[in-house]
């Protein structure tokens, strides 16, 4: 077995490799979270580029047995922000040099969440004079729809697979029509088809999840070629069916520190593309985000969701930030922000340097 030390400067990882650096103990972690913090500085700078993040609604087609806005989780209030409220978000972020904006929502397939969609994102260019970057998270879609909403300005999006692996991917998801791994996939394709930066990710630390799945997870992006990755470790939601497995789970902080592991290997297979700190690391580290900007992220994703919704789209528990509006999130993230060595990128759309070097 190759030392990590030798092993982080390696060019080349195997699944093996992976793994080993993934069970990586506290002293070897330390060698690997420098050299991937070098590689960031090297490639990407230590510049962190904003996302203003607009969760515009919680109505979802979808059942995941992990999350808190499942279809089935009768004990969600759901909200659906109206246009104006979402371009009066959007407006916030152009006044507040952010540079980009994520449209974020409850997957919904339909005629008119197509149109809606396309709507805004031609209001959000409008409003900003196309200087305001657009990123959707809205799921799977027709390759038409995407087309559609590509050529109205959205020019990233990210569908996260959740997991590279079809059976535990079918742990975590009901077996049924509207669930489908390779319609996930496909969608996926599509996207990159379509001409958009794509990004994926999965959750880390999910009950039945084994390290040889998140090696393969890590593989799967890199042979996927995707642009843009934001992942964050599994925080489990009381009404949901994955909460009865919750005694399966890794302690919170060793979640937490296999996802900074994550992010940092990564960072090294794919050494040019963007890697967003998840709000989840906050949500078990206070400085969980910073910790993930020093050895790899350089993606913040500040909520702009207006305040009275932001506790109603929970994804899991202990979300943090529910009780801020806006600009307090401004200035609370640039503080943090600076303290963790980096700059913002204001104004900037910050567009992955991968997917640049392809076109």
């Amino acid at each position: 077995m190759t030392d990590v030390a030798t092993l982080v400067n390696q060019g080349f990882f195997s699944r093996e490799d992976v793994i080993q650096l993934l069970n990586a103990d506290r002293e070897d972690r330390s060698l690997l979270f420098a050299k991937a913090a070098e590689i960031k500085e090297k490639y990407v700078g230590n510049i962190v580029y904003f996302r203003g993040l607009i969760e515009f609604s919680n109505i979802c087609e979808k059942n995941c047995f992990y999350c808190g806005i499942r279809k089935g989780n009768r004990n969600v209030k759901r909200y659906n922000l109206t246009d104006d409220e979402i371009l009066n978000a959007a407006g916030f972020a152009y006044e507040s040099n952010y540079g980009s904006v994520v449209l974020q929502g409850g997957e919904l397939d339909s005629p008119a969440f197509s149109d809606r969609i396309e709507r805004l994102v031609k209001g959000i260019k409008e409003l900003s004079g196309d200087k305001l970057g657009i990123t959707l998270s809205v799921g799977e879609q027709s390759p038409e729809v995407y087309r559609r909403w590509f050529e109205a300005g959205a020019h990233r999006y990210l569908l996260r697979i959740e997991s590279s692996s079809r059976d535990l991917y079918y742990r975590i998801h009901p077996n049924d029509k509207t669930h489908s791994f390779e319609r996930r996939l496909k969608a996926l394709q599509d996207l990159k088809d379509t001409g958009y930066q794509v990004g994926t990710g999965v959750m880390i630390g999910l009950p039945f999840q084994t390290m040889e799945d998140l090696a393969d997870d890590l593989l799967f992006m890199k042979e996927m070629d995707i642009d843009m990755c934001g992942m964050g470790p599994y925080i489990e939601h009381v009404d949901t069916p994955l909460w009865e497995f919750r005694d399966r789970l890794l302690p919170l902080e060793e979640r937490f520190n296999l996802a900074l592991k994550m992010i940092a290997i990564l960072r090294l297979l794919m050494n040019n593309i963007n890697i967003a700190s998840a709000t989840a690391l906050q949500a078990i580290d206070p400085i969980g985000r910073e910790k993930a900007l020093k050895i790899g992220a350089n993606i913040i994703m500040p909520n702009i969701t207006p305040g009275a919704y932001r506790n109603d789209y929970k994804l899991y528990e202990n979300k943090p930030c529910t009780d801020e509006e806006a600009a307090d999130c401004k200035n609370c993230l640039e503080a943090r922000i600076h303290m963790s060595g980096n700059k913002i990128g204001y104004n900037e759309w910050g567009d992955s340097q991968h997917f640049k070097d392809k076109h």
